[in-house]
C-alpha cells in the first residue's frame, strides 16, 4: 500500500510538472483557445485553466500525503516498527509544504493572475501584480521541485527498505 500511494503521489508530480503544466501554454492549446475565446483573452484563459488545474493536483497530494501519514501510523502500530526521525520529518515536511502551496501560494496566485488580468485594474496595479505574480510563481516552482526531490527519497525509501539484523540472539534459541 505505501509504494503504490508514493508511487502515485509522485508520478503525479512529474506528469504534472512535465506534462499538463507545459501543455496548458503550449502552442496547441493557445490555437485551441484563440478559436474558442477571442484572440487576446488567450493569456487569461490558459492561466485560469492552470488554476483550476493546479487546484485539483493539490488535493491529489493532500490525499497521498495523509495515505502516507496514516501509512507511517500502520506500521508503527501493527509492526511494532520505531519511526525513525528522518522518515517522520521528511513526511511531515511534504505534508506541510503541500499544505503551503494549497492554502497559501495557490490563492495568492489566483488573486494576483485576477488582478493582472482585470479590466478595471489600473495599469500600475496591473503591473505590480504581475511582478508579483512572477516571483510567487517561482517560490511555487521551486516548493514543487522541493517537493519532487522529496517524493523521489521517500519512494526510494519504500523500494528499498533497510535490512533487519541477519543476527539471530542467542534468546531465540535458548527459552
Amino acid at each position: 500500500m505505501g509504494i503504490l500511494n508514493a508511487a502515485v503521489w509522485f508520478g503525479a508530480s512529474i506528469f504534472f510538472t512535465l506534462g499538463v503544466g507545459r501543455a496548458v501554454f503550449s502552442q496547441e492549446m493557445e490555437e485551441v483557445l484563440k478559436l474558442m475565446v477571442k484572440p487576446n483573452f488567450y493569456q487569461y484563459s490558459s492561466g485560469a485553466i492552470a488554476q483550476v488545474l493546479v487546484g485539483r493536483y493539490f488535493h491529489l497530494q493532500l490525499a497521498c500525503s495523509i495515505v502516507a501519514l496514516l501509512h507511517l501510523l500502520a506500521e508503527r502500530l501493527y509492526f511494532g516498527k520505531s519511526l525513525r526521525s528522518f522518515w517522520v520529518n521528511l513526511l511531515i515536511g511534504l505534508f506541510a509544504l503541500n499544505l503551503l502551496g494549497g492554502c497559501v501560494l495557490q490563492p495568492k496566485l489566483k488573486q494576483l493572475h485576477t488582478t493582472k488580468y482585470s479590466a478595471s485594474t489600473r495599469p500600475d496595479d496591473r503591473k505590480v501584480a504581475s511582478d508579483s505574480f512572477a516571483i510567487w510563481h517561482g517560490v511555487s516552482q521551486a516548493g514543487n521541485l522541493l517537493m519532487m526531490g522529496g517524493l523521489a527519497v521517500y519512494l526510494w525509501r519504500l523500494a528499498n527498505p533497510a535490512d533487519s539484523t541477519r543476527v539471530v540472539s542467542t534468546a531465540k534459541f535458548w527459552g
